[in-house]
C-alpha cells in the first residue's frame, strides 16, 4: 500500500483525492470517519486536522487534496498507465 486517505462520506474532495490516486495507479487504504475509524484517531495521526481528506503517502504526511495534487506533480508519483512510481 502506497497511501492512506482519511475521509468522510459525502466529501467531494475525498472523492477527488481517491480518483486521483486511482488514476495514477497508487494503492491506498481509505479510513472513513464514523465508519470504523474515529475523529480522535484522525487527530492522533494529524493533530491539527480540521477537514478531510487527510492523506499520507509512503508513511509521509502530505495534507489535503490540493497538497496531494502538488505532491504527485512534484514527485511524479505513479503514472497514467497504472504503474506504481
Amino acid at each position: 500500500m502506497q497511501a492512506v486517505v482519511w475521509s468522510k462520506g459525502n466529501c467531494p474532495f475525498c472523492v477527488k483525492a481517491k480518483a486521483l490516486l486511482d488514476q495514477r495507479g497508487i494503492e491506498y487504504e481509505e479510513r472513513i470517519i464514523d465508519n470504523g475509524w474515529t475523529k480522535e484517531q484522525l487527530l492522533e495521526a494529524v493533530p491539527n486536522a480540521r477537514s478531510v481528506p487527510q492523506v499520507f503517502v509512503r508513511g509521509r504526511y502530505v495534507g489535503g487534496y490540493n497538497e496531494l495534487v502538488e505532491y504527485i506533480e512534484q514527485t511524479n508519483l505513479g503514472s497514467t498507465e497504472g504503474r506504481i512510481g
